[in-house]
């Protein structure tokens, strides 16, 4: 006996795509979509460092990576994307357009990384830190103290780098949440992570002994500056913004600078290093006092230091509001702005200067943010 057996086959639904088109860019069977083809936030950071510092040298050695590494790691990214994002000779590096339209989505992804990674490994009550440049100047430390007072329930912490600049790149890595000082200078890097307000254009002074001719006047011309030897470079290279300030001042008064030495830290040891040298200290008005050292303000013209707040431009913090409404309110009781609109009989140094004339400084008032 023979038995039939039939199989009925179930039937399945059929899709046709007739062409990529047709696929819905999150279905997992499309070709070259993006399931599968992830791009790794290692290389868009690295791509971003070569795009902003435009040498693959100085890419590598901002990030503490062998330039070998962060070659490879472009070219990886390069051969997911498809197209070619740098064009390298062997005497410039530029961006291609596509490298152009990728840097903009790029820090933003990183950015966004970095804020979830932060959000699981750092405490939720983590204390704002702020830079606040030198011990002898004031600007910064009245900013901390009005903050603390009007904010004592948020944590803020100071501290002191002693340059800007070297500030400015722990900010850019996350080491620092807010640094105050002058921002720019010839030949600054540029910082496209950076958010910035201008607090304050404080007069320049001269911190003298107090047997010094010059501290018998009650302010010290700048023509009289002309072949006097002024306490004023400093050795190090994380203070640019103050070496480059030095520089043009040094040029504007005909005086010239000591040879650059290691600086006196703590005011006893600014004290007998300005008497021990007998030699006139730059600096700003509103400073600390100085054992045995007289304050005399520059005139003729005001030489002035463009103070501002700077941070990342992802941070939101209780913290850094606590600043910013602490130098806004200084910064309208003390007329700490009040030069800005009129600037006859002052100087500034380049490029603060023309930023000022052209309008590129964002001044600091209430509800202001960059």
């Amino acid at each position: 006996m023979f038995v039939l057996v039939t199989t009925i086959a179930r039937a399945r639904p059929h899709v046709q795509h007739l062409s990529i088109a047709d696929y819905h860019w999150k279905c997992v069977n499309t070709t070259g979509g993006p399931i599968g083809n992830e791009l790794e936030t290692r290389a868009l950071r690295y791509f971003v460092a070569a795009a902003e510092e435009l040498s693959f040298t100085r890419a590598a050695t901002r990030l503490y990576v062998a330039q070998q590494a962060l070659s490879r790691e472009i070219q990886r990214l390069e051969a997911r994307l498809g197209t070619k994002l740098f064009e390298r000779t062997t005497r410039r590096v530029t961006l291609t357009p596509d490298g152009e339209r990728l840097l903009v989505r790029a820090r933003e992804l990183v950015a966004q990384h970095d804020a979830v990674w932060a959000d699981f490994h750092l405490p939720a009550t983590k204390p704002t830190v702020i830079d606040l440049m030198s011990d002898g100047r004031l600007t910064g430390i009245k900013i901390l103290d009005l903050a603390r007072t009007r904010a004592p329930s948020i944590e803020l912490r100071g501290r002191y780098s002693g340059g800007t600049g070297e500030a400015l790149g722990r900010l850019a890595a996350g080491r620092l949440d807010v640094v105050l000082g002058r921002i720019t200078w010839l030949d600054a890097p540029p910082m496209p992570t950076i958010e910035s307000l201008l607090v304050r254009v404080e007069p320049l002074a001269l911190l003298l002994p107090a047997e010094h001719p010059l501290a018998q006047r009650e302010t010290v011309p700048v023509r009289s500056l002309q072949g006097l030897e002024i306490d004023g470079l400093p050795p190090q290279t994380r203070t640019p913004e103050w070496a480059d300030l030095v520089v043009q001042f040094l040029a504007l008064s005909g005086s010239h600078s000591t040879a650059p030495h290691l600086p006196a830290v703590g005011l006893e040891e600014q004290g007998y290093h300005l008497v021990r040298q007998g030699l006139p200290i730059l600096t700003s008005v509103d400073h600390v006092d100085v054992p045995g050292g007289i304050l005399r303000p520059l005139v003729d013209p005001v030489p002035l230091y463009a103070w501002s707040m700077a941070w990342r431009r992802d941070t939101q913090s209780h913290g850094l509001d606590a600043l910013r409404n602490a130098a806004a309110e200084l910064a309208t009781n003390e007329s700490w702005l009040d030069r800005v609109g009129e600037l006859r009989g002052t100087w500034l140094p380049e490029p603060d200067s023309s930023r000022l004339a052209n309008g590129d400084f964002t001044l600091m008032t209430a509800g202001a943010r960059g």
